[in-house]
């Protein structure tokens, strides 16, 4: 029996153990450094790839009972006024039967391990072997970095977040938040979405450009960031990119950034496509192979596609040469994965971009394309071929993927 050896005990990770267990009969343990679930991540948006391959592992229907639905995206001009309203999930939808869901990323490992069965151990220098190596640990990759590809680090997008969930704020009544709602500024992006619809927990996030800390440790200058009081970040909204935002639209944003009671700080980091995603036996997945700009919603699905994949191609094989087949493996899903994650990769970098600081001008052009190309696209029917949010791309199943070559 083959034994994976797992190292990250978030998404990738525990997908990787769930899916290898199930349909390869393999033996995995998993190696996490924190000893508890955490909710670093806020709320992680799931398009139907990545949907679908949920319900394959069967935790589907109790995220969704957790999560929210969203079908539409609404733009908000800086002023406060409704620029349009686009389907960017039905086409999708009909076709692989998933919507685009979205819950906390905490919820998604815990399910992961209740459906798992097994336990994820604490990294306290314990030694162990295994027929492969799997670095499902994330952007900041102890697996890459120290094996695989030391050459490469991640990189800094110049783009940093800060959000916030609330349950149950007292004025959504008067303004129900049902889809993702985009407000625009000239410093960034600050927008609105459900994250748990049950419980009317709605999840907002603001994203702008914010320059490296002026340290020699850019870890240590981005904590001294992250101490900065609540009421600082609260403050610099209301007073800055939601200033003129008006209207019963800005009075609601201003507010429910005021009646957070938490607000967290993250930069953006991805790591260069030029990156090498296998050594020996050993295989990076997920955010420690391809780590990409959160703007095009993808990095679960990706991790996602990659576990399938994986798990498609070690069932291909005949275990007669367990180095010789391992080392095939890995080749074949190098090759077979690249170029779909460069193209999500190259569409999350492009949606970083319109998020960045613009002057007046260019942001009053910018919501007159907005109000005007979203009223045609919606007169023309198009969001019915599948032609919003570039719904095309996210019907392709990875487990319909052909994996060899004829003549093999």
């Amino acid at each position: 029996m083959t034994k994976a050896i797992i190292i990250g005990g978030g998404p990738a990770g525990l997908a990787a153990a769930l899916q290898l267990c199930r349909q390869n009969k393999f033996t995995c343990a998993v190696y996490e450094l924190r000893s508890c679930p955490s909710s670093l991540g806020g709320a992680i948006g799931v398009p139907c790839n990545g949907s679908r391959l949920l319900a394959r592992l069967g935790v589907y229907e109790s995220l969704l009972a957790r999560g929210a639905v969203t079908n539409h995206v609404t733009m908000h001009s800086s002023q406060g006024a409704t620029l349009g309203s686009v389907d960017i999930t039905s086409w999708s939808e009909s076709k692989t039967g998933y919507p685009y869901l979205r819950v906390k990323r905490k919820y998604l490992i815990e399910q992961l391990l209740e459906e798992t069965e097994m336990q994820v151990t604490f990294v306290d220098g314990t030694r162990d072997t295994g027929d492969v190596l799997l670095g499902c640990d994330g952007i900041h990759s102890d697996v890459r970095t120290m094996y695989v590809d030391p050459l490469i680090q991640p990189e800094y997008s110049g783009l940093s977040s800060i959000f916030s969930i609330l349950t149950n704020p007292r004025f959504t009544d008067s303004t129900p938040i049902r889809d993702l709602n985009a407000t625009l500024t000239g410093d960034g992006l600050f927008a609105v979405v459900p994250s748990e619809a049950a419980a009317n927990e709605v999840y907002w996030f603001f994203t702008e450009e914010v320059p490296m800390p002026e340290t020699d440790d850019d870890r240590n200058g981005w904590e001294e960031r992250r101490k900065l009081t609540m009421e600082h970040f609260k403050t610099k909204l209301v007073h800055g990119p939601l200033k003129d935002v008006e209207g019963d639209w800005g009075t609601f944003l201003k507010k429910l950034v005021i009646d957070s009671d938490s607000v967290k700080f993250y930069p953006i980091y991805k790591l260069p496509l030029r990156g090498t995603w296998f050594k020996g036996r050993c295989l990076l997945l997920g955010d420690a192979a391809h780590a990409m700009q959160p703007h095009a919603g993808q990095g679960l699905a990706m991790a996602l596609e990659d576990v399938f994949l994986l798990s498609r191609l070690f069932q291909s094989l005949p275990v007669t040469s367990a180095q010789k087949s391992t080392r095939q493996i890995f080749t074949r899903f190098d090759e077979l994965r690249r170029s779909r994650v460069e193209m999500f990769y190259k569409a999350a970098a492009e949606g970083g971009e319109r998020r960045k600081r613009m002057p007046s001008w260019k942001l009053t052009m910018f919501e007159k394309v907005c109000l005007h190309g979203l009223w045609a696209f919606n007169m023309l029917g198009l969001n019915r071929m599948g032609m919003s949010g570039s719904q095309g791309n996210l019907i392709c199943d990875v487990e319909s993927v052909s994996l060899w070559h004829h003549g093999r």
